[in-house]
């Protein structure tokens, strides 16, 4: 596979920072992303295709996914000293395109990136429980403040939040087992077969008594170092809920994320409570009502944990004139 160069980015570069790209996390793994090089810049686009129509009705989780592998393709293009210029939903006459990254400008080198570009490889979602190690108090501060250079909130949960939430999400897990149409999504997309190219396979399996889910046969080590431990519970919050809030939120929790994986925490999503909307509604309220929750996750130490896979490269682009085999 060859692509083209764009602006300041030869072929090989655009090829890496694509593979940064795809490292983003997604609901189910969908991958629900879609590139096009042009002379103008690399396109981010919507994958319509891999929508999740119980899950994700209104394609909220899909935008913040987008929004997470956005957040990748701008700090790798970062680290190889350019300017991302990023537009958000340049074209309204055009739903699909998300964003536009123009790599045309030299940028100084930033520690900052270069450290969180170093970190995209090692990102991965850990579903098993986490030692009872607690996040340092320092780390916690580095966290809240990846979320808010994306334009995003992390509040502080006291005791009784942290009990209530810990309600939603029972609330909110019961619901969906309840729902026929969610349990054939999920059944769709989870415990699939080892050599799959998307969804979660059974060897990336694992639970833990916040989230809940088991993505297959949870048979996964179980953590070391002493017994389970309580997370650290994140919750993520936008000051509006319009899609160009929601793919900043996604920003802001890929930033996160990585910030968290640079400080040698692992992660994973508690998604029940922001994808069913009576219990996203009411976590809301319980925030002040001055926050859109986006999404609600557990960080802690764990043990090594399977990654899930990712779809090749040449299947998460648009413009097939750039390609040759």
């Amino acid at each position: 596979m060859r692509l083209t160069s764009v602006g300041r980015l030869g072929a090989d570069q655009v090829e890496s920072v694509l593979r940064a790209a795809v490292l983003a996390p997604s609901t189910h793994n969908t991958q629900p992303w879609l590139f096009r090089c042009t002379p103008g810049g690399i396109e981010l686009h919507a994958d319509v295709s891999r929508v999740l129509p119980a899950t994700d009705p209104d394609q909220r989780e899909l935008l913040l996914s987008c929004g997470a592998a956005l957040f990748n393709l701008r700090t790798a293009i970062h680290a190889l000293g350019t300017h991302p210029a990023t537009v958000l939903r340049p074209r309204r006459d055009e739903p699909t395109l998300l964003a536009v990254v123009r790599p045309f400008a030299a940028h100084a080198a930033d520690a900052r990136y270069s450290v969180l570009a170093k970190a995209i490889p090692h990102r991965h979602t850990n579903r098993h429980p986490f030692r009872a190690a607690r996040v340092p108090p320092a780390v916690i501060a580095n966290l809240r403040h990846a979320a808010e250079a994306e334009h995003a909130w992390m509040p502080v949960l006291d005791s009784p939040q942290r009990e209530r939430l810990r309600g939603l999400v029972e609330q909110a897990h019961e619901a969906q087992l309840a729902d026929s149409a969610f349990l054939a999504e999920w059944r769709q997309w989870t415990g699939r077969a080892n050599h799959s190219r998307d969804g979660v396979p059974a060897r990336a399996a694992g639970n833990d008594n916040w989230a809940l889910r088991d993505f297959g046969e949870a048979t996964g080590p179980q953590g070391h170092g002493g017994p389970p431990g309580e997370p650290f519970i994140v919750v993520l919050g936008s000051f509006g809920d319009d899609p160009i809030d929601r793919l900043r939120a996604g920003q802001a929790m890929q930033r996160l994320l990585l910030t968290a994986t640079a400080a040698g925490l692992d992660a994973s999503f508690i998604s029940q409570p922001v994808e069913v909307p009576s219990a996203r509604r009411e976590l809301r309220q319980l925030l002040g009502g001055g926050l859109w929750p986006q999404m609600v996750l557990r960080v802690g130490y764990g043990s090594p944990a399977t990654w899930t896979p990712r779809r090749p490269l040449a299947e998460v682009l648009l413009d097939d004139r750039l390609l040759s085999a």
